[in-house]
């Protein structure tokens, strides 16, 4: 173990620990959270605050709705950040309060374009995925448009290390609040309905194994070994889901 060529004050070190963590590159919606000193002990995806893993009971209850007045405090602020920041660090492309130890209906969502940059034209184009925007969720409602569904693979950072085939809702439209309070109405189809139904099932105590195509549920350095880069009827077949 090398030394520090200097010595630092211990709030100095706070602070550089602080930017740093605010550098991290982006990836998966699991944010800035709320309180470290209330977060469940879990997987350590950021500085400050733990990613609560499958088996916490607050992973399966129903999240409180937020009060429209409290979302401007900046106690709820802090949370939000708090969110996008565990988010970016783990990465992922989403991630709700619960996730964090905290039962508030709220999630954040972002999908950067260097996410995406693996993916062969093929897998692209199947899972209708193109770059998506940071944005923050309160009190969301979640309502499909129309019947069709489309099955692919998906995985949790709250279930750690694993991935299986999900049938979700080709399109979906939102209403929520947002950072601000503001209400909004979004209507979005392909990879973004995906990750705003994952997102919302959290808010109601609902994980992707509750709903995957159970002979699929494997490791992730499996799935990606056997299926990687392959057109999903591969693994729709394999398993017989539903296409």
């Amino acid at each position: 173990m090398g030394r520090l060529s200097r010595s630092f004050h211990p709030r100095e070190v706070s602070r550089l620990w602080h930017e740093a963590a605010m550098r991290a590159p982006l990836l998966c919606v699991v944010a800035l959270a709320a309180c470290a000193s209330t977060a469940p002990a879990g997987r350590k995806d950021s500085v400050n605050d733990p990613i609560v893993q499958s088996g916490h009971p607050v992973l399966r209850q129903r999240a409180a709705d937020v009060p429209p007045e409290e979302i401007r405090t900046p106690e709820f602020q802090a949370l939000v950040a708090r969110m996008v920041a565990a988010m970016r660090a783990a990465p992922g492309v989403g991630l709700a309060a619960p996730q964090l130890g905290v039962p508030k209906r709220v999630f954040v969502v972002e999908d950067p374009a260097a996410l995406q940059a693996s993916l062969t034209p093929v897998e692209r184009s199947e899972r209708e995925r193109a770059p998506l925007p940071l944005r923050v969720l309160v009190n969301p409602t979640v309502t499909p448009v129309g019947d069709e569904k489309v099955t692919f693979w998906e995985g949790c950072l709250s279930v750690s290390g694993y991935s299986a085939l999900v049938a979700r809702f080709r399109e979906v439209e939102v209403s929520a609040l947002d950072e601000h309070g503001a209400p909004f109405t979004w209507r979005v189809r392909g990879w973004p309905a995906r990750i705003l139904q994952h997102e919302s099932d959290h808010l109601d105590g609902t994980l992707y194994v509750d709903r995957m195509v159970s002979r699929s549920f494997g490791t992730t350095p499996q799935v990606k070994a056997r299926f990687g880069g392959q057109p999903i009827a591969a693994a729709l077949e394999a398993f017989a889901a539903p296409r």
